[in-house]
């Protein structure tokens, strides 16, 4: 009982003395002072005239430019256009599959002659022609004058198996 008493106070103060305290932590270097003024050129023919240039603190070696590796993947900066997507698509020979009406509008689900899906709403463009009008089961686009040609319009229709 008696040695309880005389080591509990040695531990204590072991133990409070390793939580905190001891040296602060070293003071962050200072920056370095600049120069009080710029140290003229020598004179042209000098010793040394041609070893020293002015500096210009823009110019420098110019970055080799980054190639980007998608892997296969499409380059996330690129512009994301329909249009230019779908330039081949002559409208003709697209397949209307679905029409899905939300909230924000009708939209129309129509596959290209390549298995590609676009969802398109009204005023779209897709290859040849602009979606003018979408309804329950038809999707109607205007297409471009041909030469010789008036505009004329196509319209897909659903079909239901």
């Amino acid at each position: 009982m008696k040695l309880r008493w005389k080591v509990a106070p040695i531990v204590g103060a072991t133990l409070l003395g390793a939580c905190g305290g001891g040296e602060p932590p070293p003071a962050p270097p200072k920056p370095p002072v600049p120069a009080a003024a710029p140290v003229a050129p020598p004179a042209a023919g000098g010793p040394g005239a041609a070893a020293v240039r002015p500096l210009d603190p823009g110019a420098g070696k110019a970055l080799p430019p980054v190639a980007y590796d998608g892997k296969n993947r499409r380059d996330p900066f690129a512009p994301v256009s329909l249009v230019s997507e779908a330039k081949g698509i002559n409208v003709t020979a697209a397949k209307l599959v679905g029409i899905v009406q939300g909230r924000q509008g009708t939209l129309a689900l129509v596959e290209g002659p390549d298995g590609v899906g676009y969802i398109l709403k009204s005023g779209d463009a897709l290859g040849n022609g602009r979606v003018t009008g979408i309804t329950g089961t038809t999707v109607t686009f205007a297409v471009s004058a041909q030469p010789g040609q008036g505009p004329t319009t196509v319209t897909l229709r659903l079909v239901l198996e």
